[in-house]
């Protein structure tokens, strides 16, 4: 069964739902707090100024000024900085061995997700990230172009993923629910259509989903999902996507082996529905400008039917 589709996805880092994302909140908050305290300090400042008497006294003139001005901002700047700082250590901490472990590709303009279960085994999925509540988890990010940089702003901060090098971010998310990720480094033409979804769930929900993702795709029993398997190898689709269990094995686009049970299409840019996935495979570059997968508009209506009809059987 496809999931519901959810209009309410925050990405605001002001909406926590993790422990990065709260400390980093609770950080803007109080850096918030001391821009005003030094604003009204200095407009206080420029407000004395004109309705001072000219007969002022030097003193204490000097006083306010040098207090305000100058001691003031420089200790409430100092306690900021001293604050951030005392931050860096446990968000930098590495999570309890054990937990688990995401390793997320950049790619223009989408995201490869891999998940590394207890018993070696790697699962592959695309544009979609689940996890469970309450637990961190390890997330190992790179690039396998240019510089992209992972971002959900309700779980934590944003870390860079660099060509040939790996980064790490530990997320602790706090609260079920559906948020957005996104590349956070300008990386091309369609840089800000590439996002992704995240999908926060209680444990036994994400056992049975991640449980779900193991297994190889069912091949279709009914037309016109048959004719749309047959059509998905000849045309080509397999060069470039992996449908575990077919021989569609190619690398260069996204695994589309559970496509159907994913809540989105083109890295989180249309809900994922029969018409939508019918504009992705004929109208590729008007949804998307700048995706590097070919528009298939030599497809009759009824081809274009049978591939998404096998597409859609996809759980």
């Amino acid at each position: 069964m496809r999931p519901e589709l959810i209009d309410d996805v925050s990405q605001s880092a002001l909406d926590p739902a993790g422990v990065g994302a709260a400390r980093i909140a609770d950080l803007f908050h109080w850096m918030v707090g001391g821009g005003v305290v030094i604003w009204l300090i200095v407009i206080g400042l420029a407000v004395y100024s004109i309705v001072v008497p000219r007969g002022h006294r030097p003193r204490l003139t000097k006083t306010l000024v040098i207090g305000g001005g100058a001691v003031v901002p420089t200790i409430v700047l100092s306690s900021l900085l001293c604050y951030a700082l005392a931050m860096l250590p446990d968000l930098h901490q590495p999570p309890p061995t054990g937990s688990l472990t995401v390793q997320v590709s950049g790619v223009r303009w989408w995201w490869r997700v891999q998940y590394r279960t207890d018993n070696g085994q790697t699962i592959e999925t695309a544009n979609e990230i689940r996890l469970p509540v309450g637990e961190a988890v390890d997330f190992k990010l790179t690039s396998e172009d240019v510089i992209h940089s992972f971002w959900i702003p309700s779980l934590g901060g944003k870390v860079d993923m660099i060509p040939g090098r790996m980064t790490r971010l530990k997320l602790h998310p706090t609260r079920v629910g559906t948020f957005r990720g996104v590349c956070a480094e300008y990386c091309g033409t369609a840089h800000a259509q590439m996002r992704f979804d995240v999908i926060v769930m209680r444990r036994p929900e994400f056992d049975d989903w991640l449980s779900s993702q193991r297994s190889e795709a069912r091949e279709p029993a009914q037309q016109p999902a048959i004719r749309g398997s047959v059509l998905f190898k000849r045309k080509g689709c397999g060069a470039c996507h992996t449908i575990r269990g077919t021989e569609a094995q190619g690398r260069v686009g996204p695994d589309l082996t559970h496509l159907a049970s994913r809540i989105s299409l083109g890295a989180a840019i249309k809900p994922n529905h029969t018409e939508n996935l019918r504009r992705w495979i004929t109208e590729t570059h008007h949804v998307k400008p700048g995706v590097t997968m070919p528009a298939f508009q030599s497809l009759d209506e009824g081809e274009v039917d049978a591939i998404v009809a096998y597409l859609e059987q996809l759980h």
